[in-house]
């Protein structure tokens, strides 16, 4: 069974594929090992909240990062780049600042449940706002189409993992974006 994400039913693999090969600047090969990496970094942390606190939010949420870290793979193999990812084991980054993140992260939502969410809306907060910056950057329009995609799965998830909270009568405070953009997507 593929993980691939569908955008209108069709797989962002066929369609990244489809789009113009274009010349990769060095910041948007950056860019794309940054991505690959943040978003194994929330589907790892994820995984680990549904394990300790069993809410499907983070199951489902946790399945999506996994489609979103295989449609940055996609642009790796499109370009011929190697992976940054040597070893896809839960809770393991070669990088030492993801890895310090990581723990953190874990750390931090394994306190409470209500936690857990602040730390869930705080990662898709972060990758909102470098998905962000990063198309500030591109002009190739096979990255800008997964960034784009990215962008509005993320969106879905703060919005999941905001609602979540406010069962707990808790709020998310943005640390990253704009309050006016975080407040878009909420209303959404």
């Amino acid at each position: 069974m593929s993980t691939s994400l569908l955008v209108f039913g069709v797989n962002t693999a066929d369609i990244v594929n489809l789009l113009p090969y274009e010349t990769l600047s060095v910041s948007e090969t950056e860019s794309i090992m940054q991505m690959r990496k943040e978003e194994k970094l929330a589907r790892d942390v994820y995984l680990v909240f549904y394990d300790l606190w069993g809410i499907r939010v983070f199951s489902n949420i946790a399945g999506a990062e996994q489609q979103h870290m295989d449609a940055v793979l996609t642009l790796i193999k499109k370009y011929d780049s190697n992976d940054p990812i040597k070893v896809d084991e839960r809770g393991i980054f070669e990088d030492e600042n993801l890895q310090a993140l990581y723990n953190q992260l874990v750390e931090q939502g394994s306190k409470s449940l209500e936690d857990a969410l602040i730390v869930g809306a705080t990662i898709e907060d972060l990758d909102i706002y470098d998905l962000e910056e990063f198309l500030k950057i591109t002009d190739n329009q096979d990255i800008e189409f997964v960034y784009k995609n990215l962008i509005k799965g993320s969106e879905n998830h703060m919005r999941a993992f905001v609602s979540q909270l406010s069962r707990f009568s808790k709020t998310y405070t943005p640390k990253y974006i704009f309050l006016e953009k975080f407040n878009e997507i909420i209303s959404n």
